[in-house]
């Protein structure tokens, strides 16, 4: 009897100590995993001698980030892990002022931001809120972004503590609206939504119509309620927004251009051995006509959703595009001018010989 009870004892005794022992291995073997995990990430650390953070505005699944990890990744493996880039969609690092400000000041290496966003930063880069300031052929605009003016775009951003290295396309804005869009004269009395920006309200009073600035998080419930008529933004947008349960009629106008601007804080540029300066100038260069092949179908999707929405979806001809721009463009130019000064007036006939060397 004791023998059997020494027996069950032991027995029990031995299966304690034999989970004990899997218990502590596997705590062994979880301090191992995360000790290799420290230790990967401390080589990572040592071996990328230069770190940027990235922030910007847009979601993981949008053109903006996913170029962004393309070019990422290849400055990686091309300065064989001496450059590395952190990426923080979604305004991690802050809204556009932060983040413009946190590249300025060094907070963060470097950002990707719409031209619209930054004109309180630098006025003379809202020539870029000018309407049609490219034409509907897309290779002539990218012609444009290349050439001379889109370098002085580029170089407007030298004396404000950053370096300003591409230009990436980002869409274009078409119209909506619940009242009729059947053509330029339509627009007359109308109420449309912009971004707070003279350019954009002096567009639309060259039409007859008025400019209203609201926050983009109202603009749902502004359109749901009459506050006002329309809307200008990417179909796309329109669409990711849902504007088109609240809207009747879309016009594919593409009268103003969505730019993102490429910018990084000067110090940290400037550090950089030139191999890796170009290296990284070579990486953007590359990677955008991928993100505007993802914006084009991003929008051809949004174009199909609006359809299927029931509103009542036309696209504008090259001719009416021309009735829109010459109306529009004046006036947008002049308030260009107010705000941007000498410069701004520099660029604009930079400008208008670009356009004549490139017939558009």
């Amino acid at each position: 009897m004791n023998t059997s009870m020494n027996d069950v004892t032991n027995r029990a005794n031995a299966q304690h100590s034999a989970t004990a022992r899997n218990k502590i291995g596997r705590a062994m073997k979880l301090v191992m995993v995360t000790a290799l995990v420290v230790i990967a990430s401390s080589v990572s650390a040592q071996t990328a001698k230069y770190t940027a953070k990235i922030g910007h505005l847009e979601q993981v699944t949008q053109p903006r980030h996913k170029g962004l990890e393309k070019v990422a990744a290849l400055v990686k493996e091309r300065t064989k892990g001496e450059v590395e880039f952190t990426l923080y969609p979604s305004s991690q690092l802050g809204n556009a002022r932060q983040m413009v400000e946190g590249v300025q000041f060094g907070a963060a290496e470097a950002t990707v931001m719409p031209a619209a966003f930054l004109g309180g930063f630098n006025p003379v880069v809202s020539v870029l809120d000018i309407p049609y300031i490219y034409p509907t052929d897309r290779a002539i605009s990218q012609k444009l972004r290349e050439g001379a003016f889109g370098k002085a775009v580029l170089a407007s951003f030298s004396s404000k503590g950053v370096h300003a290295l591409a230009i990436w396309p980002n869409g274009r804005k078409s119209l909506t609206s619940n009242k009729s869009l059947a053509d330029v004269t339509t627009l007359s009395g109308q109420r449309f939504r912009v971004m707070d920006s003279k350019i954009l309200i002096d567009q639309f009073a060259a039409v007859g119509a008025t400019a209203v600035a609201i926050n983009f998080s109202e603009l749902y419930t502004s359109l749901q309620t009459g506050l006002i008529d329309g809307q200008e933004n990417p179909l796309d947008t329109i669409t990711t927004m849902k504007f088109q349960e609240v809207q009747k009629n879309v016009v594919v106008t593409e009268h103003g251009a969505m730019e993102d601007l490429v910018l990084f804080n000067s110090a940290w540029w400037s550090k950089l051995p030139a191999e890796h300066r170009a290296t990284i100038a070579k990486a953007f260069e590359e990677v955008r006509p991928e993100v505007e092949k993802l914006k084009e179908a991003a929008s051809d999707a949004a174009l199909d959703t609006i359809k299927g929405a029931k509103a009542n979806v036309r696209i504008a001809e090259e001719a009416e595009r021309a009735k829109l721009r010459d109306k529009m463009t004046p006036a947008a130019r002049a308030a260009y001018l107010e705000r941007a000064g000498a410069e701004g007036k520099k660029l604009l006939e930079l400008f208008d010989q670009e356009r004549k060397r490139l017939n558009f």
